[in-house]
């Protein structure tokens, strides 16, 4: 079920069928690394979903490489755990919009050149950028130009295809990227072949929701325990300190500074005017990892009229937590709705943006949606109120459908079994692969993991790409 502008023929099955048993033994990165006596690895991530790849990545390589890894780069907290000393604060680089970029051009070029002189100064095995299309694409192509086709020059990575199938005239964008980026990863299963058919080389590695899953011991191929999200609702709930019959909804607003100040005045208006309805009404809100957006969180729910806990969005298990609590949610499109599918919470996706940036995305976009399940299954299973039409009292007249609706509630819960099958029946299949190259190691049975997919695609990236274009 693929939106219009995406081809219809899905063959990774049949191309992944064609492998041979052993295709994974050696790669250019695993090669030069080996030569060294070290893996080294320059990353780069502008936002807090970027910086949850990217960590999980870095954990996933030094798992898998059999000589030492040093990192570097330009990442937020969850990498700096994982041995990041970052050349900037993230969040510096994290702009979103057309309009909203104008003021900071000067900053970002800076930034850039920064990083490049950074990135050349560690002389790194493979660059591996995560997302952020503007500032990742500017930085490889100025690297590119650095190393002027060098043979030892490193290996450019991009993790996170951007979404040119959804635009007019996008797809052809991508042959254009094959000139500074030597392979890209991808986290949804169609983008893969639009790639290569485009000229560029490219693996689905899998959606980053799957890693969730793992990370919560959900299988994606059985029926989810009502049980267990039951007990963690519970423990949610008694940790703070909110009774059984709160009626509790979750807003996510976004990790960016420039959408949160958008988007969670609105989303804080919307539930007032549901108050009156609900039982016992609180709020929960993840918050960023980013210090302005903490600040200015914590002094905009002051004047609430009803309890709002604000938690660590960088928090698996709390989001999760907070997730199995509520009766429904608000959130910003991204990430977050597919979180919010495996937790099968029901939600309504909103959005909003300058006029302008408005203006260019309905000149250009060519599908009917914005948030990914409904991509993903070609239907609007969760409702999008979006750019002008997003509005508190709208806002809050579908939400009150979600939340008393029964029929649009099944709805939602329904799909989200099918999005976790349509994400990870080929993760499941190349996963199949890799168990067998690695045979009786002991990260064998990690290998439907999208993070050591990506780790495993980056060391033996030479030796994969001829044998899945054969």
């Amino acid at each position: 079920m693929l939106p219009r502008g995406i081809p219809a023929a899905w063959h990774q099955r049949r191309l992944l069928a064609r492998l041979p048993s052993r295709a994974y033994s050696h790669g250019r990165v695993l090669d030069a690394a080996a030569r060294d006596g070290e893996l080294r690895v320059f990353v780069v991530a502008g936002e807090v979903s970027g910086d949850s790849l990217a960590s999980r990545l870095m954990a996933s390589l030094r798992k898998l490489s059999p000589v030492p890894v040093r990192f570097a780069g330009v990442g937020g907290q969850l990498m700096c755990k994982e041995g990041l000393q970052s050349l900037f604060p993230m969040e510096e680089i994290a702009i979103m919009g057309l309009w909203e970029l104008l003021p900071h051009i000067y900053n970002i070029k800076r930034k850039i050149v920064d990083t490049v002189d950074a990135a050349i100064l560690f002389r790194p095995h493979a660059i591996v950028t995560i997302d952020s299309k503007g500032f990742s694409f500017r930085l490889l192509q100025q690297l590119k130009c650095r190393y002027n086709q060098k043979a030892d020059s490193p290996l450019h990575v991009h993790y996170v295809a951007p979404s040119f199938w959804a635009w007019k005239g996008g797809e052809s964008r991508l042959s254009k990227l094959r000139d500074f980026v030597d392979h890209m990863l991808c986290i949804l299963p169609f983008e893969e072949e639009i790639c290569r058919l485009n000229g560029l080389p490219a693996t689905y590695v899998g959606h980053p929701l799957l890693d969730d899953a793992a990370g919560l011991n959900v299988d994606p191929e059985l029926p989810s325990d009502k049980s267990v999200h039951q007990r963690s609702a519970d423990a949610f709930r008694l940790e703070y300190g909110l009774s059984p019959d709160a009626t509790i909804l979750t807003m996510l607003p976004g990790s960016r500074m420039q959408e949160v100040a958008r988007m969670l005045p609105i989303f804080l208006r919307t539930v007032q005017h549901l108050s009156h309805t609900l039982n016992e009404l609180s709020l929960v809100i993840p918050v960023a990892p980013h210090r302005d957006v903490k600040t200015y969180v914590e002094n905009l729910v002051r004047s609430v009229p009803f309890p709002v806990v604000l938690i660590p969005g960088g928090s698996l298990e709390k989001r999760y937590g907070a997730f199995n609590a509520s009766k429904a949610a608000l959130c910003t499109s991204g990430t977050a709705v597919m979180e919010l599918m495996l937790a099968k919470l029901p939600c309504v996706v909103a959005y909003q943006a300058h006029f302008i940036t408005e203006c260019f995305i309905h000149l250009r976009k060519k599908i009917n949606f914005i948030s990914l399940p409904n991509i993903l299954l070609n239907s609007p299973v969760v409702p999008e109120i979006l750019f002008r039409a997003c509005t508190d009292k709208k806002l809050a007249a579908k939400l009150s459908e979600v939340i008393f609706d029964d029929e649009v509630r099944r709805l939602q819960v329904g799909s989200a079994e099918r999005v976790l099958q349509v994400l990870y029946e080929p993760i499941k299949q190349r996963g199949n692969l890799f168990a067998e190259e690695l045979g009786g190691s002991s990260l064998s049975s990690n290998v439907y993991s999208p993070s050591m997919i990506a780790a495993l695609t980056v060391l033996y990236i030479d030796k994969n790409r001829r044998m899945v274009q054969n």
